[in-house]
């Protein structure tokens, strides 16, 4: 017998021998009568038990940590690592789930278990920032200066709405008139269909403050996921830093 058998044998005796007193103490007097006076086994299962009761069972190992399923798609070290943070918390709940990487300028949209839908570029607002101006929502579009066309970072619950027009979008942050839609171009001279298709992301700067994405992922992923249910949109911050505006963590 090795030297730590030998520990755990003696360890186990001497707590035997003091489950065994106890019981003794816990017998009534000489002049009382048992209902059902105890025996050796009886005492010595006891004993068993007291011991039993010192091994403490070994806590189950965490699951693992949760993770967003990009699906092979490309995405920034802070729009994964928000993504990991979503589905590893629970912070959006049932709910399916979009990241808008302003710095990248592209939007992932994904089931309420992390799962990637799609993915696409995305024109966001002129200025950078990660703050609206105060009552911008109100103001009209021609009073919106060159420094306030900023798209806010947050955490927002969404749903889809109509334009004026009659046409749909999905409304990000109603106080403030920032809503994801496909892109416009009404102002030929700002050229944003050729701005989605650049490469370059300071090309999609260009907007008042919405999200711009193109008609066909509108149509075919963004607004089929958020039909008769909200949703949460993450606008990942550029000025500030994510574990601020989302009190996240890093999932390791």
């Amino acid at each position: 017998m090795t030297a730590d058998a030998q520990g755990i044998s003696v360890g186990q005796t001497g707590l035997r021998l003091v489950a065994l007193a106890l019981v003794f103490v816990a017998l009534p007097s000489a002049g009382q009568q048992l209902e059902d006076p105890p025996n050796a086994s009886r005492l010595v299962a006891v004993a068993d038990s007291a011991v039993s009761a010192t091994h403490v069972t070994a806590p189950t190992p965490p699951a693992n940590p949760g993770r967003a399923n990009f699906a092979g798609e490309r995405a920034s070290r802070l729009a994964q690592q928000i993504a990991d943070w979503v589905v590893d918390s629970n912070d959006n709940g049932t709910l399916p789930f979009v990241i808008v990487d302003k710095v990248e300028a592209k939007v992932f949209v994904f089931d309420a278990d992390g799962k990637l839908r799609g993915a696409a570029s995305a024109l966001l607002g002129l200025a950078k920032g990660d703050h609206s101006v105060p009552g911008i929502g109100k103001r009209r579009m021609a009073d919106i200066r060159p420094e306030e066309r900023t798209t806010p970072a947050g955490r927002f619950v969404a749903s889809l709405g109509r334009r004026a027009s009659g046409e749909e979008i999905l409304w990000v942050d109603y106080e403030n008139s920032i809503s994801m839609h496909r892109v416009i171009n009404t102002n030929r001279s700002e050229r944003r269909p050729e701005r989605l298709a650049s490469a370059t992301a300071l090309d999609k700067r260009i907007s008042y403050g919405c999200i711009n994405v193109p008609a066909k992922f509108y149509q075919q992923v963004l607004s089929p996921i958020f039909q008769k249910k909200y949703g949460i949109v993450y606008v990942l911050p550029e000025v500030r830093s994510a574990r601020e505006v989302f009190s996240s963590y890093d999932v390791n």
